[in-house]
């Protein structure tokens, strides 16, 4: 693929593998799947599902599960020039217990350390991280280094041009300390142009959940766009013109898992789109709850047709 990407996300990437089994404990599942994972990875994954021209900047171990990641992005339709090895560090696989409707505990196996937090600033294509129509990082990205500096050389070629995102994806695991998190999301925010995250997650970032103090608060940053995902109460979107609160999309939730990756793929499909605020959200909402009422994420991601079909049935076109 050549021309400038419409999404390029940096970030974490590796294998999840999954029970197939709902609802037994992990100690006693016996079958499992094997997926591509990664909040950051499945973005583009998402966006590509939508017909967008997706990358991810991201980083394997030189094992038999980083060349399955690359086999994996490219039958997902996203471009994977610029996911490299490392050598003497394993690809990360991710497990998981699935007891739906809302219990999913996770296990990150990221050690003795991630390659995806050795992403370098002079490996990067400056070029591509300006160009791209949205940038997509996450708060991850910042919890070490080469990572963190890296993720400030792509922000600075691209002088907060519009669309670029920090996905507020707050993991503890990652973190010292939730305060820890928090100084390094202050010095970002004034980076980026949308910040999008859950109740948790924007506490962690500006010290409150209460959505539409966070949403302000993120926007004193110099946000111009803060989409706060309050689960059953639905999905709020601030802009300093405007406040859109939409419901959420009624689906049977068989693992949470990804939902909030399918919406970010969404999410940046609608604004190159050019749509109102709401249709972008109640669409990405879909998006969202699509990917919840499955069992994996990257290859759970929903095609426009999917999503505008599950919008006309719970009459929300």
């Amino acid at each position: 693929m050549t021309g400038a990407y419409e999404v390029l996300t940096i970030g974490r990437v590796g294998v999840d593998i999954y029970p197939l089994q709902a609802g037994v404990p992990l100690a006693h599942v016996t079958t499992f799947g094997k997926f591509l994972g990664g909040s950051a990875t499945n973005v583009a994954v998402a966006a590509a599902r939508l017909g967008r021209h997706s990358a991810v900047i991201t980083r394997t171990g030189k094992d038999p599960f980083g060349d399955f990641i690359h086999v994996a992005l490219r039958e997902l339709g996203v471009d994977d020039t610029f996911v490299t090895s490392v050598p003497g560090l394993p690809t990360p696989v991710t497990f998981c217990e699935i007891f739906p409707p809302d219990n999913f505990p996770i296990w990150f196996y990221r050690y003795p350390k991630a390659p995806d937090l050795e992403i370098r600033a002079e490996e990067l294509d400056l070029n591509a991280c300006r160009e791209a129509s949205v940038f997509w990082a996450t708060v991850t990205g910042l919890s070490d280094q080469p990572s963190r500096d890296a993720h400030y050389a792509a922000w600075a070629a691209r002088g907060r041009r519009p669309l670029t995102v920090l996905d507020l994806d707050y993991r503890p695991i990652f973190w010292a300390s939730r305060e820890a998190a928090r100084e390094q999301i202050a010095a970002a925010l004034p980076m980026v142009t949308v910040a999008v995250g859950n109740l948790d997650e924007v506490r962690t970032a500006v010290g409150t959940s209460d959505p539409m103090e966070a949403a302000q608060a993120l926007l004193a940053f110099g946000v111009e766009l803060a989409v706060i995902k309050q689960g059953p109460a639905g999905v709020l979107g601030v802009t300093a013109k405007e406040a859109v609160t939409v419901p959420p999309v009624p689906v049977t939730v068989l693992n949470g898992i990804g939902a909030g990756d399918g919406f970010g793929g969404a999410l940046c499909h609608g604004q190159l789109a050019g749509w109102p605020l709401e249709k972008v959200l109640r669409f990405a909402n879909a998006a969202g709850a699509i990917v919840a009422s499955r069992l994996e994420c990257s290859t759970a991601m929903p095609t426009t047709q999917e999503i505008d079909s599950l919008l006309a049935e719970v009459g929300d076109e």
